[in-house]
């Protein structure tokens, strides 16, 4: 799976520009805000529709713009496909593959990508949303339907909230609060079952990449946490429910009372250890760092398995966080599939890659 060429009008910092790409390894190489992450967030909307630096379109177009378009040429399932996006703030994205109508969730069949950020080597120690994100990005690519479970999740969740939060100004609302109660115990029954399958996979490659990478024989353990109540997340899904709403029965007067929903897989969380010891709290910045890099690597190699194709591996201004060992070992990691790298001028990534090197300037891609 590669993108072979994109052409961006009025996105970003881009007027309009097409920049062709390397089946495997690009460097995309120059100075701070020059449009080097751009790139990276434009082939991120290939598979997810989204970005994942905003949530508003409007940052997504060129000030001397009203609107932006994303065209792109993909080889993926050994044919080529053209992926094209429309963005008009105010208005629904358009997308198509090749001229088909899609949502944002049917990319994921044409477009599949690994995005490692700077942000992301904050994984192992910020809040549990943050592990919660991954897992939901990571399921999203190869299972469509767990969009549309986690969209209307979080529909009742907010639904709920607002219940739980002006009930007292609206004695009635209390009424239809066990409704939506239920609704999210189903909801989450289904995406506890998906989190934890996945949480599985996630560890078996993660413990084995982690090992190479730490070169000291450390070992990764990630195991996936929901309710107390839930004695195997693995369990049917009709045992789950049940046992989540036991939960939420024990819960129900502690929820009105402090206006919050205390029941539900917006609870969840991963817990990594490192050599049998929490990682949020023990482990170094070597190993934190480490351990952040080895679970991205982990969700491209379950990609492979579940597609047969390499995802895009987008590596943003990531290299420069890292010591020269590491770097040489990501750098190692990334045979077989295409890679679309992110660096400063003075980073020399081209002798040690062997790729493609496309220099940016003021939104102008030069090789």
């Amino acid at each position: 799976m590669r993108v072979k060429r994109i052409a961006l009008t009025g996105f970003r910092n881009y007027e309009w520009e097409t920049i062709d790409f390397s089946s495997d390894t690009n460097v995309i190489s120059g100075k701070n805000a020059q449009g080097k992450t751009n790139l990276l967030e434009s082939v991120y909307l290939l598979a997810y529709g989204r970005s994942f630096r905003t949530r508003f379109d409007k940052e997504l177009v060129n000030f001397d713009y009203s609107s932006s378009e994303i065209i792109a040429d993909i080889i993926s399932h050994e044919r080529e496909q053209t992926v094209k996006i429309q963005i008009n703030p105010g208005t629904p994205k358009k997308i198509t593959v090749n001229g088909i109508k899609k949502t944002a969730s049917g990319l994921s069949d044409t477009v599949n990508v690994v995005l490692f950020s700077p942000d992301d080597l904050n994984l192992i120690r910020d809040g549990a949303v943050v592990r919660r994100k991954l897992l939901d990005n990571a399921i999203c690519q190869i299972r469509p339907k767990y969009n549309e479970l986690l969209s209307e999740y979080n529909r009742l969740y907010e639904q709920k909230s607002r219940i739980l939060k002006d009930w007292n100004e609206k004695p009635s609302l209390i009424d239809t609060l066990d409704e939506f109660s239920d609704g999210l115990c189903r909801c989450s029954a289904k995406l506890i079952r998906y989190r934890a399958s996945y949480t599985i996979r996630l560890n078996e490659f993660a413990s084995v990449i982690h090992s190479d990478f730490s070169g000291s024989g450390e070992n990764l353990d990630i195991t996936y946490k929901t309710v107390s109540t839930v004695t195997n997340p693995l369990a049917s899904e009709k045992e789950i429910y049940y046992e989540i709403c036991d939960h939420q029965e024990k819960h129900r007067r502690a929820e009105i009372e402090s206006g919050q929903c205390l029941t539900g897989a917006h609870k969840d969380d991963l817990i990594i250890k490192i050599n049998s010891k929490d990682a949020k709290n023990y482990a170094s910045q070597g190993q934190t760092r480490t351990a952040a890099l080895s679970i991205k690597l982990a969700e491209r190699e379950i990609l492979l398995k579940e597609t047969g194709e390499y995802p895009i591996l987008l590596l943003d201004d990531v290299l420069s966080e890292l010591d020269s060992g590491r770097q040489e070992f990501v750098l190692n990691k990334l045979n077989g599939g295409q890679t679309l790298i992110t660096c400063c001028e003075d980073e020399n990534i081209s002798e040690r890659t062997g790729g493609r090197v496309i220099f940016i300037e003021n939104g102008r891609a030069y090789i």
